[in-house]
């Protein structure tokens, strides 16, 4: 009796073990599922999804806090574009947001203030085509899916939502609309990284077989600047890889993820916190053992492997002393790129052809090449967005250029009637890793499988590809 009692106990163990987060593990593979929502009934993919052609795109903008008057400026740079409204909680901020329009020579947008529920009504104009969302994460997903019921395209700085639920949510009510709904992923418009992408597309690298990315920003001098100090609050409360789309952007778009390959399966790991713990002793006064009760790892990795049997390798560090970097790396079977620390390519040298290098018996892949072969390269597969945006967008700026880029490029394909550069699927996808990883590591760093966001649909586009007018 007491072995058959051991087995009833191990059984139990083993089936609760099977379900934390109500989530299953396979048949004999430990991979934690997670659950795909059959589509609801009559609701389609928007994989490829455009809209009619809208010749003057109509805006409202959500949030003027530390991003969203920087984008107001950067649409009074745009043609055929109006900015219709602003709003934010507080005022103030929407005034000083209305003399950027003064000092551009534009009217006056109406305002919208002074309460929780304010962007409700900007939503509910019937004279606005985009709603542009520039608030704290936790709004993100909930002013998205009203503005899309609402009959908006809409456009969310990141994360644009941080759970499955808000993802799904953003997802079923794109497919049930039929509206635009897309991340404000600056990133993947940086001039390193459109170029390498361009490098890879023609097949500079030969087949691309891994891709890395991050954010990697010690925020140190920034906590006390979030209102309300949401950041460092979600930070406490939640483990896992919370902002990783600077990193997933480029790296998802080089592997051509739901275009030709998908994600399957991740392992997350991270390392216990110290510095931010210490931060809210030394600055805020705040107990030991209650700063260190603090969720978010010091430093998280995320490992991915796609259909494809390719990998992604993501990370998350915003408390170390460390530089600046997103990684950025691209490894194929004939080269490889890279950002950080040192911006280079290393290349078999039959990839390079003689009028990039001709003096080709003095190049390896075992070293980066020249600082002169590299601006050859970068010149002669500089991108066609740049080849047009490039002097604009420095004249305009924005983290470089790439927020100009960014915006004109949305701007661009809702006038002509294009699809997106990055669609509901990117943002689900890219985001989804706040919780995968979560659940990952509150797993022992379990294997997590990756929902397929377009439910079946993940092959029917072959290949990632910036849309013009022909």
């Amino acid at each position: 009796m007491r072995k058959i009692h051991s087995l009833i106990v191990l059984l139990l163990v083993f089936m609760v073990a099977c379900t934390q987060g109500g989530r299953q593990k396979g048949n004999g593979d430990y991979t934690i599922r997670t659950e795909v929502p059959e589509r609801p009934a009559g609701q389609q993919h928007v994989v490829g999804l455009t809209a009619p052609k809208i010749d003057t795109v109509r805006v409202g903008f959500i949030g003027l806090g530390m991003r969203g008057p920087g984008a107001v400026k950067r649409f009074t740079h745009i043609p055929g574009t109006k900015i219709v409204a602003l709003c934010d909680l507080h005022a103030d901020r929407v005034e000083k947001t209305q003399v950027i329009l003064d000092n551009a020579g534009l009217p006056r947008a109406a305002e919208y203030s002074g309460s929780e529920e304010a962007w409700k009504e900007l939503c509910d104009r019937d004279d606005i085509d985009l709603v542009y969302v520039v608030t704290d994460w936790k709004r993100h997903a909930a002013m998205m899916v009203y503005a899309m019921e609402q009959g908006k395209h809409v456009v969310c700085e990141v994360p644009a939502a941080m759970t499955l639920e808000e993802i799904w949510d953003i997802v079923n009510t794109a497919e049930r609309t039929r509206k635009h709904a897309m991340m404000l992923e600056n990133c993947v418009y940086d001039y390193f990284e459109l170029t390498t992408l361009n490098m890879a597309q023609q097949g500079l690298f030969g087949e691309v077989l891994h891709a890395e990315g991050a954010y990697l920003h010690d925020l140190s001098e920034f906590w006390e600047y979030y209102e309300g100090d949401w950041r460092l609050q979600y930070n406490k409360k939640f483990r896992g890889d919370v902002y990783a789309t600077h990193g997933m952007g480029p790296a998802a778009q080089a592997l051509n993820i739901h275009r030709g390959d998908k994600m399957n399966t991740l392992v997350a790991m991270d390392t216990k916190p110290v510095n931010i713990p210490q931060y809210l002793i030394e600055k805020r006064g705040m107990d030991v053992d209650s700063a260190y009760m603090f969720a978010n790892g010091q430093h998280t990795m995320t490992m991915i492997r796609t259909e494809k049997g390719k990998t992604i390798h993501i990370q998350h560090d915003v408390s170390s002393p460390r530089p600046y970097s997103r990684m950025y790396q691209l490894s194929g079977t004939k080269g490889f790129a890279n950002k950080y620390p040192t911006s280079g390519y290393a290349l078999q040298g039959e990839m390079l052809g003689e009028d990039v290098a001709p003096d080709l018996e003095n190049l390896n892949a075992h070293n980066f090449v020249s600082d002169e072969v590299r601006s050859a390269l970068m010149a002669k597969y500089k991108h066609r967005i740049h080849r047009e945006l490039e002097e604009k967008a420095k004249e305009v700026g924005g983290h470089g250029g790439m927020d100009f880029i960014m915006d004109y490029r949305l701007i661009y394909c809702l006038q002509n009637g294009l699809p997106l550069d990055m669609d509901v699927y990117d943002l689900a996808e890219w985001c989804s890793l706040a919780e995968l990883s979560r659940i990952s590591i509150e797993n022992n760093n379990a294997s997590v499988e990756v929902p397929d966001f377009t439910r079946g649909h993940w092959n029917d586009v072959q290949g990632f590809k910036h849309a013009f007018v022909e």
